[in-house]
C-alpha cells in the first residue's frame, strides 16, 4: 500500500494518527484478529482412545524427534531428517488404524507397524553414526522406540494366542 505522507493531520476524523497512511496500517492489523477464527468445536481424540500406551509412546518419540530436528545440519535435516520424520508418522498411523481394525486384520497392521519401526530404528542409527544427532538424543529416542517395539511384539503375541495370558497367579 502506497500512501503519500503529509505533515498535517488526516482528514479522517475518526482516525487518531498523524496522517492517513499511519491510520490505514493501524486499521489493517487491528481488523484481522486471531480471536475471530477461534472454533467452538474441540475434538478430543483421547476420549475415544482411553489410555492407549503404544500410541502415546510413539507420539512421545515423535515429539522428542521434533525437538532434535532444528539442531541437525541442513544437509542432513532435509534428507535423512525428513525420512525419519515420515517414518515416525507411519507407525503412529498404522498402530492407530490397527487399534480400530477388526481382529482378523489386526495382525497384518501390527506386522507392518513393526516393520516400519525397525526401519525407523535403522535410520536413527545411521543419523547417529553420521553425527547428526548426539549420543544423548539417540539414547532417548532409541529407548523409546525399543519400548514401543516390545509393546507391539506383545500385542502381536496376544493376538496369536488370545486364551493364554502372560500373567500367572
Amino acid at each position: 500500500m502506497k500512501c503519500i505522507v503529509n505533515s498535517i493531520t488526516s482528514f479522517l476524523f475518526r482516525l487518531s494518527r498523524k496522517n492517513s497512511c499511519h491510520d490505514t496500517i493501524k486499521l489493517s492489523t487491528e481488523i484481522i484478529s486471531p480471536n475471530v477464527w477461534r472454533s467452538p468445536l474441540t475434538l478430543s481424540l483421547s476420549l475415544s482412545l482411553g489410555n492407549v500406551s503404544i500410541l502415546n509412546k510413539i507420539k512421545e518419540g515423535y515429539l522428542a524427534w521434533i525437538t532434535v530436528v532444528p539442531h541437525i545440519p541442513k544437509g542432513g535435516r532435509y534428507t535423512i531428517g525428513t525420512r525419519i520424520e515420515q517414518r515416525f508418522l507411519q507407525p503412529l498411523e498404522l498402530s492407530y488404524s490397527a487399534y480400530f481394525t477388526e481382529k482378523e486384520k489386526k495382525a497384518v497392521k501390527i506386522m507392518d507397524c513393526i516393520h516400519s519401526l525397525d526401519i525407523l530404528k535403522y535410520l536413527l542409527h545411521v543419523s547417529w553414526e553420521a553425527k547428526f544427532i548426539s549420543h544423548k538424543q539417540y539414547e532417548e529416542l532409541a529407548t523409546t522406540l525399543n519400548e514401543v517395539g516390545k509393546m507391539l511384539g506383545g500385542w502381536r503375541k496376544n493376538l496369536d494366542n488370545p486364551e493364554k495370558k502372560n500373567r500367572t497367579l
